[in-house]
């Protein structure tokens, strides 16, 4: 096991080109599990990359306890990785593939044969060893693949989007038996996805990318409750955060955000909100979960009438959409919600849970953020 820390990593291929990866700080302790989450092209792949001796970086320093690697060959720097593809010998047996890596290491086949016995009994493919990847499933395969990568029992393990060529029910399952397998080694482990659920349930710490830049880094419950902007805040979550122009006045002391339904009309108090914002444009954003059924007063602050648009009943939730503000907006409410498509609800937004995001620039305004930007993150470091 292993510490990771990554000091102003930065990767361009080729002068006059755009930076691909921009001051990449990150740190991780001995054992956790870091996610790199993001779209397509946002950089987490060269990432990976880059850790593993793939691909060199072009500025910064890539440091396993405390030791730089930046220089070191791929096969020096005591690193497995898992591809996309799982990349398998399709002429070698399950066996062969797992003992691939430990022969070329020159390990006695005595340890040889332990090492592929203890892998195949943790991934439970024991029963496996004598078929080639041709005659596996596509679950079966990645199992191999993980396999492969285990036996050699290195400092860190990096997996680049494993699950993403199986299919919805396997994903589900084999993101389980990776958190168990997690539980069981704690090995330090990076791991590359575009899927913000598995991101979720499977980090210690998440980095969410966006352009080769980290827009946020921290754990699943502070990027997802505490987002630092507009993206991170519309990435995260399922279905995403909702974001509704509004514009702020004052009452009372305090401010509030003017809401319109086109039925009816309310202001909802965003206490603790900066009374220097009055009169300005900003993006309310509100988690569909955060909106409930309620006749308006009390702790969940006032109601508003709107007009159902569309209903999506999932199994265990019912998804409402109404409009607000002229914007669309997806209520989570319980399952057995008698509503229709023209039926008026009386909906209630919680005040506590609302987050206000500057309507050019995404970033949050509220002063009570605790989310943990790349900058407050080195500032925790140190200032390093």
């Amino acid at each position: 096991m292993a510490t990771l820390e990554l000091r102003n990593v930065n990767k361009t291929y080729g002068a006059g080109l755009p930076d691909t990866l921009k001051d990449i700080q990150l740190s991780i302790k001995d054992g956790e599990f870091l996610i790199l989450v993001g779209p397509s092209g946002c950089g987490k792949s060269t990432l990976m990359n880059c850790i593993a001796g793939l691909e060199q970086i072009t500025g910064g320093a890539i440091l396993i306890d405390q030791q730089d690697v930046s220089g070191m060959s791929p096969k020096d720097r005591d690193i497995a990785m898992v591809f996309q593809s799982y990349a398998l010998y399709p002429t070698m047996t399950v066996r062969e593939n797992i003992e691939f890596g430990l022969k070329i290491r020159k390990m006695p086949q005595a340890a040889i044969d332990e090492e592929v016995a203890r892998v195949a009994k943790l991934l439970q493919i024991e029963h496996l060893l004598a078929r080639k990847p041709a005659q596996l499933s596509g679950g079966q395969q990645q199992r191999v693949a993980m396999g492969r990568a285990l036996a050699r029992r290195p400092k860190i393990y990096l997996f680049d989007e494993p699950l993403s060529n199986l299919d919805a029910k396997l994903r589900v399952e084999m993101r389980t038996e990776m958190k168990l397998m997690h539980q069981r080694l704690k090995t330090t482990t990076v791991y590359v996805t575009h899927d913000q659920i598995e991101a979720m349930t499977l980090g210690d710490k998440v980095a969410v990318m966006k352009d080769g830049i980290i827009q946020q880094f921290g754990t699943p419950q502070q990027i997802y409750n505490d987002p630092a902007n507009q993206f991170v805040a519309s990435f995260i979550g399922s279905p995403p955060m909702n974001f509704v122009p509004a514009r702020l006045v004052a009452q009372g002391g305090q401010l509030h955000a003017v809401l319109d339904s086109g039925q009816a009309r309310c202001e909802l108090p965003l206490p603790g909100a900066d009374l220097g914002l009055e009169g300005r444009e900003i993006v309310l954003g509100i988690r569909p979960e955060q909106i409930a059924l309620g006749a308006g007063g009390g702790s969940g602050g006032p109601s508003i009438r709107a007009q159902v648009q569309v209903t999506e009943p999932t199994g265990p939730d019912m998804l409402v959409f109404v409009t607000l503000n002229q914007t669309k907006v997806c209520c989570r409410l319980a399952p057995d919600v008698a509503c229709q498509v023209g039926d008026t609800l009386a909906l209630q937004l919680d005040p506590a849970r609302v987050l206000l995001f500057d309507a050019q620039s995404g970033e949050r305004l509220q002063a009570n953020r605790i989310a943990t930007t790349v900058k407050d993150n080195m500032a925790a470091l140190g200032g390093r």
